[in-house]
């Protein structure tokens, strides 16, 4: 709940800068120079950007929010079975040892989308969020139906 209170107040955050951008790109356009012209149409450009990021973002982690309630109903969502620090990080061996695990689960089933899920959770673990977001992007894709780019 509390990621989702982060996000949320994120991308509120967010929205309101997009909002005080946009709106000064418009006051350089209504001055009318060329050069003001000019500015205020590259100043409206990143709010553009940045809403459909945040859009692309919102539907990503929407649709990874379903695809973990649907594995969490089916009883299939991995268990933390990490070992952490006195601190409470992820011990970085025990992370290694469940990625090793959840990669052959996912070579032995790569059309599954669940393995690919519980593969992007070890990503995520492990720090690789690069990585993490590309299985989970597969794991999406495989849900959905859709043929996903190689790996």
């Amino acid at each position: 709940m509390r990621a989702k209170l982060s996000y949320a107040l994120t991308a509120a955050v967010l929205v309101v800068y997009f909002l005080l951008v946009g709106s000064r790109g418009v006051l350089l356009i209504e001055t009318g120079t060329p050069l003001t012209v000019t500015f205020g149409v590259a100043v409206l450009i990143l709010p553009v950007i940045g809403v459909w990021f945040l859009w692309k973002n919102t539907q990503f982690v929407r649709r990874a929010n379903a695809l973990a309630a649907e594995l969490d109903a089916e009883g299939g969502l991995p268990v933390d079975e990490l070992k952490r620090t006195p601190s409470g990080r992820i011990d970085r061996d025990s992370a290694d040892e469940v990625f090793a695990k959840r990669k052959a689960e996912t070579e032995a089933a790569p059309d599954d989308w669940r393995t690919w899920f519980r593969l992007a959770v070890a990503y995520h673990d492990a720090r690789d969020t690069p990585r993490a977001r590309k299985a989970m992007q597969r794991a999406i894709a495989l849900h959905d139906g859709k043929q996903p780019e190689a790996a």
